[in-house]
């Protein structure tokens, strides 16, 4: 009988963690990705060595920033049935502009700095390879861990919890496990059915580079460039007049 995890009497998150320490790969498929949300899982995947295949795929599939363009491009390559490489170009560059503006929010901690500096390392070393899912809005929540044992060789789970760290395990949610082999084989296929679509687009160097030139890059930013920055903000005023 499937478990159910639902954040009250159970949460998803501490059953996660303990099957990817006996795992050796992972595949996800969210609807959202939260940067910061990843350092719930990142110190489980460091010891992964790519050259062995230990990769967590990571497939984005309804990420939609609140612009009114990017909602209507998905609206359109919907209603065509298919997409070209100018639409694929800017969906791509909205997303990139939607996650740079994500770092921008909240207060930056200490922990947010080194999570985020890991998730940029782990997507250079392709430990973890991210992909925008772009044919159409594919709302599914499935997480599938690997691991070389006969008896149970994926583990699954499916429902509504995306890769933030409130949806695996504070605000309400419904997950259940998939333990039997015919149920794990078929969602590993639908999702490698997913990963090899033409417009599934790899946004993993993107991703790394918004990192690493944000506030938690790893070089520090020089102090006359902070004064710089400083002072044309102050002088917004008196550009505007002299404009």
């Amino acid at each position: 009988m499937s478990r159910i995890f639902d954040n009250i009497d159970q949460d998803l998150l501490t059953t996660l963690r303990a099957t990817m320490q006996v795992s050796g790969r992972s595949d996800f498929c969210v609807g959202y990705l939260n940067l910061r949300g990843w350092q719930a899982i990142d110190d489980l995947i460091a010891p992964w060595d790519p050259a062995a295949g230990q990769v967590c795929r990571v497939l984005v599939g309804m990420q939609r920033p609140p612009y009114e363009e990017i909602r209507e491009l998905y609206r359109q390559s919907s209603e065509s049935g298919s997409i070209d490489n100018a639409t694929a170009s800017r969906l791509k560059t909205q997303f990139a502009a939607h996650l740079r503006e994500q770092i921008t929010l909240g207060i930056p901690t200490g922990k947010d700095e080194a999570g985020l500096r890991t998730l940029a390392r782990q997507l250079r070393a392709r430990q973890v390879v991210v992909k925008l899912f772009l044919p159409y809005p594919l709302h599914a929540k499935l997480y599938l861990l690997f691991r070389d044992d006969v008896n149970n060789p994926i583990t699954g789970f499916v429902g509504s919890s995306n890769l933030t760290l409130a949806g695996l395990s504070r605000q309400g949610e419904l997950n259940v496990d998939v333990l039997d082999h015919q149920g794990t084989e078929k969602l590993s296929h639908w999702f490698d059915a997913r990963w090899g679509e033409r417009w599934a687009l790899d946004v993993s160097e993107d991703l790394a580079t918004i990192i690493e030139t944000s506030w938690a890059r790893e070089e520090a930013i020089p102090p006359h460039h902070i004064y710089l920055n400083i002072a044309y903000h102050l002088s917004t005023e008196a550009r505007a007049g002299l404009s």
